[in-house]
């Protein structure tokens, strides 16, 4: 015979909390009172005969026993959803919102998803865009994709690929000012980019060129704004890869000095650890995690060529 349960609808609002990080911040998400969450822990608190969360300041945090029963909690509850949409009878739509940042978006990710969409026809991706400068994660997302320094405790993080970058400009440009040398590079104005600072510097650096500078600079704001600029021919640029791929594919871009690459940040995706990690969610994690595979073939060959 089944041995007793723990109360469920206290175990949902423990994990919560011990993903969360608090009470307060467990009853903003679960749109609860701060007390409603604190009555609910401490039933399970008083089920389990073991505290679970400690005074830290003015905040209740979990113990390392509560987060390793969160984990193992969470993991039961992806089961449960796992079971209800394999059995249940009714048909659901399936959704996966991404948050990511615009460029990685536009020219990574979008182009990438047709791909997906033959493998799994029936889930519908959702994709919202942040700028490289917001560094919170507002907005509601099954997953984020962001670079650099990543928050901890609250995320999975799936390592995507991390950025070669080397200088990118357009064909006619490259054809109208003949650059072959990167010393040719000095007569040309360069496009820099207000967030992304010291690409063209660290690029110089793994270049064998350190002290090597413009004849004339134009800074935007925004990569993506950048990108353009390279487009329409107004200078050359540094450019991450393999984001930009597809841009050189279709030939739109060019890389006068393929060989030549300096490694940028890692591109991460993020998975909020809570209990709604159905099977097309994870089916999209481990695709996403699986494109770094093709990327660099794709990289390789575009050297090749």
């Amino acid at each position: 015979m089944r041995k007793k349960l723990p109360p469920l609808h206290a175990l949902r609002i423990f994990e919560v909390a011990a993903r969360a990080g608090s009470y307060s911040a467990a009853a903003r998400e679960l749109s609860l009172t701060h007390g409603a969450v604190s009555r609910q822990i401490a039933a399970l608190e008083d089920w389990l005969g073991q505290l679970l969360f400690i005074r830290d300041g003015q905040s209740m945090v979990a113990s390392p026993h509560a987060r390793a029963l969160a984990r193992e909690i969470s993991s039961a509850f992806d089961h449960i959803a796992d079971a209800a949409e394999r059995y249940g009878k009714r048909q659901q739509q399936k959704v996966i919102r991404v948050s990511a940042p615009a460029t990685v978006a536009m020219r990574w990710l979008i182009p990438r998803l047709p791909l997906f969409a033959e493998i799994y026809p029936g889930v519908d991706v959702r994709v919202s865009t942040v700028l490289s400068t917001q560094s919170d994660f507002s907005g509601s997302f099954d997953v984020a994709i962001r670079r650099g320094n990543l928050p901890g405790g609250q995320f999975q993080a799936i390592d995507l690929f991390r950025e070669s970058n080397t200088v990118i400009a357009s064909p006619s440009l490259i054809r109208r000012t003949g650059v072959q040398t990167i010393k040719q590079l000095a007569a040309e104005t360069w496009l820099t980019t207000e967030t992304r600072p010291g690409d063209w510097e660290t690029w110089l650096e793994s270049a064998n060129y350190p002290t090597l500078r413009a004849n004339r600079a134009l800074r935007f704001d925004h990569f993506f704004v950048t990108l353009q600029a390279a487009v329409d021919g107004l200078g050359f640029a540094i450019g991450p890869f393999p984001t930009l791929e597809g841009e050189c594919s279709s030939g739109r871009l060019q890389i006068p000095f393929p060989q030549l690459r300096s490694l940028g940040a890692t591109y991460s995706a993020l998975v909020p650890l809570d209990a709604d990690k159905p099977i097309h969610l994870r089916a999209f994690v481990e695709w996403l995690s699986s494109l770094n595979g093709v990327d660099k073939g794709q990289e390789n060959q575009a050297e090749v060529a």
